[in-house]
């Protein structure tokens, strides 16, 4: 038996009229009968007497009344209380971040999301690009942030905002007064890399072999802090997000310097399992991460 079966008991006696209890159920008049000649058949007595004139409820009929009453009742907290817990925003929330994201993208949304939602136990772990993936498929993280995003089998993508890339370099090299360099600048140059298989360094190898430039590579390394560590101990260049160098450059022990074209841009996006029910934590979350992208439409 549906719950609808039971409103539309509890609306033909309100209205003692078989037509406006099916107009109140979008229904048609006949459904109507049925579904009380169902009834009567299945509890076996006789819920009301109709007649042409008359519509009065029988006594089993008041009894069904207020029984179908009370579970209707019943089901409206339900919805209620279930409306509530949506609204809650509590719990765990595991986000796994690759570095570059983690250590100068993420602090000051996190800051903010605690500060909101302090039910919240927030945990961040910091991976490579493909365990971001691997922890969000395999249920380990609610959300991950990754550079590059791509569909994956499981997972489903949403853009947050994106990064400018800029070369950088150690305050006393050659190139470090210029104001913006054309990448055709770094060709030759000695360079630190990011490791193969990760997508920021797959960008930036596609950026050379567009620009027909070769850099002399000096070494490689798997998260962005070794990187700047590079560039300084060996006089080197990299391209890193220029977010990433914001304290270096304020105190002066790296130079940032902006690329001329098209070759910039570093998307970002926020990863979560296919199947998984979004919480209330995780709508707020991918919310607030949202909000860099729509300040970047509208400036």
């Amino acid at each position: 038996m549906h719950v609808e079966t039971f409103q539309v008991f509890c609306d033909l006696v309100d209205t003692a009229s078989f037509s406006e209890a099916a107009a109140r159920n979008g229904i048609s008049q006949s459904a109507v009968s049925q579904q009380i000649r169902t009834l009567e058949e299945r509890y076996g007595v006789t819920l009301v007497e109709r007649g042409r004139r008359n519509f009065s409820v029988t006594p089993e009929g008041e009894a069904f009344l207020r029984a179908a009453q009370r579970i209707l009742e019943a089901y409206q907290r339900i919805e209620q209380d279930l409306g509530k817990m949506r609204d809650v925003v509590a719990g765990p929330l595991t986000i796994a971040t690759v570095y570059s994201i983690g250590f100068h993208e993420l602090p000051p949304y996190l800051e903010e999301f605690r500060h909101r939602f302090p039910e919240v136990d927030l945990q961040v772990h910091y991976r490579r690009s493909n365990q971001v993936y691997a922890d969000v498929s395999e249920n380990l993280a609610d959300l991950g942030l990754v550079a590059y995003p791509q569909e994956r089998k499981g997972v489903e993508i949403e853009p947050a905002w994106r990064d400018r890339l800029v070369v950088i370099c150690p305050p006393g090299h050659p190139l470090a007064r210029k104001s913006s360099l054309d990448l055709k600048a770094i060709d030759g140059q000695r360079f630190i890399s990011f490791e193969p298989d990760l997508p920021t360094r797959k960008a930036i190898d596609a950026m050379f072999v567009q620009a027909g430039v070769t850099v002399k590579e000096v070494v490689e390394f798997d998260n962005i802090e070794t990187v700047k560590r590079g560039v300084l101990i060996e006089n080197a260049l990299s391209i890193v997000p220029s977010e990433s160098v914001q304290s270096e450059v304020k105190s002066g022990t790296l130079v940032r310097i902006p690329i001329n074209g098209k070759f910039v841009w570093r998307p970002l996006g926020i990863v979560r399992r296919r199947t998984k029910a979004i919480t209330p934590a995780m709508r707020e979350m991918i919310a607030l991460l949202k909000v860099k992208r729509e300040e970047e439409k509208g400036s």
